[in-house]
């Protein structure tokens, strides 16, 4: 990803509450996305900010609806690795169709 053709925007967070919820799998990855989620709100001024860790990508849709209703915004961060069984693919149709149905709600 070169950021080529990327939107420049400003955004002000000033009195928003946003919840994170991120996965327990795969740490490594995971601390990198929490950390860079970490400094983009507070770049964006955001000065509420409640942390969920969760198992793993499958229980993302659960714990963003319990921020949901605390929070003005909820950032989802999950890491799914592909592997030679199908288990990608429903752990990834069950995170992305969870969350959808969360944005929905």
């Amino acid at each position: 990803m070169s950021g080529a053709g990327a939107p420049d925007l400003e955004v002000d967070g000033s009195g928003l509450s946003v919840g994170v919820v991120a996965s327990q799998w795969h740490t490594v990855v995971m601390d990198g996305l929490l950390e860079g989620a970490r400094r983009a709100l507070a770049a964006a001024g955001v000065s509420v900010v409640e942390e969920l860790r969760v198992p793993g990508a499958f229980e993302l849709p659960l714990g963003a609806a319990a921020l949901a209703e605390q929070h003005d915004a909820v950032v989802a961060l999950g890491v799914v690795v592909r592997g030679g069984t199908p288990h990608f693919e429903y752990v990834c149709r069950a995170a992305t169709d969870g969350l959808l149905r969360v944005m929905l709600d």
